[in-house]
């Protein structure tokens, strides 16, 4: 599958409503193709709930939008390396291919600290790192900046 930076734009708009609400500025789209299925951005605060990342939101409405459970034709495109719930998700929904924005150090499931889809639970899934990596960062550096 190929990876398109533009297509990560779509997520860096996401990222960007995500913080003018107040969350963390994360966004995800679901491209199958040259169609967007689907686009969400961190939901965590306003409704109090953890689960509530982009990456479970894009997934999910995906699914939903596609009548199946089974994304192995589509990308997801996020802006921050997945934690391992979204990682899981991601291999659970069998994502055809990841391409996500900046690392994470902490908490990075793709890679940074584990690699949930390199293969050892079953299934590899093709991933690329770094795409606008300076951009996403950024977004999230100037978010945390304003709150302290």
């Amino acid at each position: 599958m190929r990876i398109e930076k533009r297509f990560m734009e779509y997520a860096l708009e996401e990222a960007k409503k995500a913080g003018a609400r107040g969350e963390t500025p994360v966004g995800a789209v679901v491209m199958r193709g040259e169609e967007i299925v689907s686009r969400a951005g961190n939901e965590v605060e306003s409704t109090r709930s953890a689960c509530r990342h982009a990456e479970l939101l894009a997934l999910s409405r995906a699914a939903e939008a596609l009548k199946t459970r089974e994304l192995s034709d589509c990308v997801l495109y996020v802006t921050m390396e997945p934690c391992p719930m979204c990682a899981g998700a991601c291999l659970n929904y069998r994502i055809g291919a990841v391409a996500f924005g900046a690392y994470d150090a902490r908490c990075g499931a793709l890679g940074s600290r584990t690699d949930i889809l390199s293969g050892e639970f079953g299934r590899e899934t093709p991933v690329v790192g770094g795409v606008m990596r300076e951009e996403c960062a950024s977004l999230l550096t100037d978010f945390f900046k304003e709150k302290r």
